[in-house]
């Protein structure tokens, strides 16, 4: 289990499709989406459980791993994505927003996005 520190979390636990794709998540009436990443593997099994998502897996990254989170952000760009959504809780829709700045995380603030619906 990684543990956060001051900057963030050691991993990032990212869900995937079955054809092995990002999970990501646009908010009603959004034009952007973001990423829901995971400083846990148990958070992100929690999303998963709360969110009835069809999860082929959890794929982690080191968050340390700059080369790599660097090609992930570019990927995303690609999709409209423009942040990470970080430990969303599917529950409440309270999160950690991560802004991409360039292909490296960037600021990060609290952010409450609509909840999911009650299950």
């Amino acid at each position: 289990m990684s543990k956060p520190s001051a900057e963030g979390p050691e991993e990032l636990h990212f869900l995937l499709e079955r054809d092995g794709s990002l999970i990501v998540y646009q908010e009603k009436d959004a034009s952007w989406t973001g990423v829901p990443a995971f400083s846990s593997e148990e958070k992100a099994r929690e999303f998963v459980r709360a969110s009835n998502l069809d999860v082929a897996e959890i794929a982690s990254l080191r968050a340390g791993d700059t080369e790599s989170l660097a090609a992930l952000i570019r990927s995303v760009k690609k999709r409209a994505v423009r942040n990470l959504l970080l430990d969303l809780d599917y529950r409440s829709g309270k999160c950690v927003i991560v802004e991409f700045v360039g292909d490296a995380l960037g600021p990060r603030r609290e952010w409450q996005l609509t909840p999911g619906k009650p299950g």
